[in-house]
């Protein structure tokens, strides 16, 4: 038998001070039972970092959401789309290939890569090369002991603020707080 996602509701404040932008936002993760809570802490985190975009973007007129993630290599970790459901925005967390990343080029206006685990910077040395020629694509690094802190946020019905000022996320809860600050490589 095999075994199910682990689901997870988030309500998330966001408070992005350096775009001007403020909103809350129901979500649910399914957690693919191979995932961690590193992991899935980590897509949050993406997609509040970006949630701007849903204005910046779209106007207001679009859905900011989870893909499948792990069930389905080949939806987004998170994505923005407008209301024609058009992919405006390809969110993907981890350490992709990339052919998967040259594919999300073709079908999205914008790719962002989260990387944050220990493996990172070898990942990243052997990758870069071949990402050269994606122009819609950035990908960041996200201090992997932050990383790992945000674990300790994660329960199954989560009330979290989000502030980002001056390109520092802090991701806050009663369980406590987080502060990542993402480096762009790309």
């Amino acid at each position: 038998m095999a075994l199910k996602s682990t689901i997870f509701k988030a309500n998330l404040q966001v408070a992005d001070i350096d775009h001007n932008y403020y909103a809350d936002h129901v979500l649910t993760l399914a957690r693919h039972p191979s995932e961690t809570d590193e992991r899935l802490m980590v897509r949050l985190a993406a997609l509040a970092l970006n949630a701007h975009e849903l204005q910046d973007t779209c106007g207001g007129d679009g859905t900011l959401a989870f893909g499948a993630g792990l069930s389905d290599p080949d939806d987004p970790d998170a994505h923005l789309s407008d209301f024609t459901g058009r992919k405006r925005l390809w969110i993907e967390v981890g350490q992709p290939e990339d052919k998967p990343l040259a594919k999300a080029c073709s079908q999205a206006d914008a790719v962002r890569v989260y990387a944050f685990h220990h493996a990172a910077e070898v990942w990243w040395k052997g990758i870069e090369t071949r990402l050269t020629r994606l122009d819609k694509l950035q990908v960041w690094r996200l201090p992997t002991e932050a990383a790992q802190a945000l674990a300790g946020l994660a329960e199954r019905s989560m009330q979290l603020q989000a502030t980002v000022l001056d390109g520092v996320l802090t991701m806050s809860s009663n369980r406590g707080s987080v502060a990542l600050e993402p480096l762009r490589w790309k």
